[in-house]
């Protein structure tokens, strides 16, 4: 049976961005598990459940509910520093702003991106706001491992449109860093078209996609890789 984990923020996941991947994947018979940084339910980001937001269809927002109150593994997930991404096909990292304040800075989670993209048979999916993990990350020699790498992830373009003057977001916590920027810093090669109704962009075994209306296009590229 082929395996997935899931690495998931409990600071604010996007909604969409996991249940998407995530329902697609156990509809092809996946062993799913979940792991958040200490253990804890995730927490998912409130307005990635309101239709009323551009980046939300109604039908997204209710699956995103569904499996967040209901789906076994995201009641109860694993601690990031006891899973192994040897162990499975593919590791995702769903997105979402709570990623800036512990995925994308966490050892464990940069190990996980490390060996599921250096091994020779897992891939890593990382979508939208996780991509900032992308640039925390290095390889086994100790470079960047975006540099030179075709990626995709949530635009500079899009994160003005949401932060004020000061990099603050509605919620009132300031943005640490832009996940464009710090990425295009490591050395990758960033096209995030955000004009494109769709963008994933396939590097080896890594695969990116820029926000929340590109997970579905995520998980199928991700399904036609495998």
């Amino acid at each position: 049976m082929p395996s997935a984990l899931f690495v998931i923020s409990e600071e604010g996941y996007w909604g969409e961005e996991c249940a998407n991947p995530l329902d697609e994947l156990r509809n092809k018979d996946f062993d799913i598990d979940i792991a958040t940084p200490s253990g804890s339910k995730p927490v998912i980001d409130e307005t990635s459940l309101n239709p009323d937001n551009a980046f939300v269809t109604e039908e997204a927002a209710e699956l995103a509910q569904d499996l967040h109150e209901s789906y076994e593994g995201i009641q109860n997930p694993e601690p990031i520093a006891s899973v192994d991404s040897t162990n499975y096909d593919v590791v995702v990292f769903p997105g979402g702003h709570g990623t800036m304040w512990d995925i994308n800075t966490d050892s464990h989670a940069r190990a996980l991106l490390r060996d599921a993209v250096e091994g020779d048979d897992g891939k890593a999916l990382v979508v939208c706001h996780a991509a900032g993990l992308m640039a925390f990350t290095r390889t086994s020699d100790g470079d960047y491992l975006v540099a030179d790498r075709d990626v995709t992830g949530f635009p500079n373009a899009w994160e003005e449109d949401l932060v004020d003057e000061n990099d603050r977001l509605p919620d009132g916590r300031k943005l640490p860093y832009w996940v464009e920027d710090e990425v295009r810093a490591a050395g990758a090669n960033w096209d995030a078209d955000p004009d494109a109704e769709e963008n994933v962009i396939v590097d080896g075994d890594l695969i990116t996609a820029r926000g929340p209306l590109s997970s579905s296009a995520a998980a199928d590229t991700l399904l036609s890789e495998l």
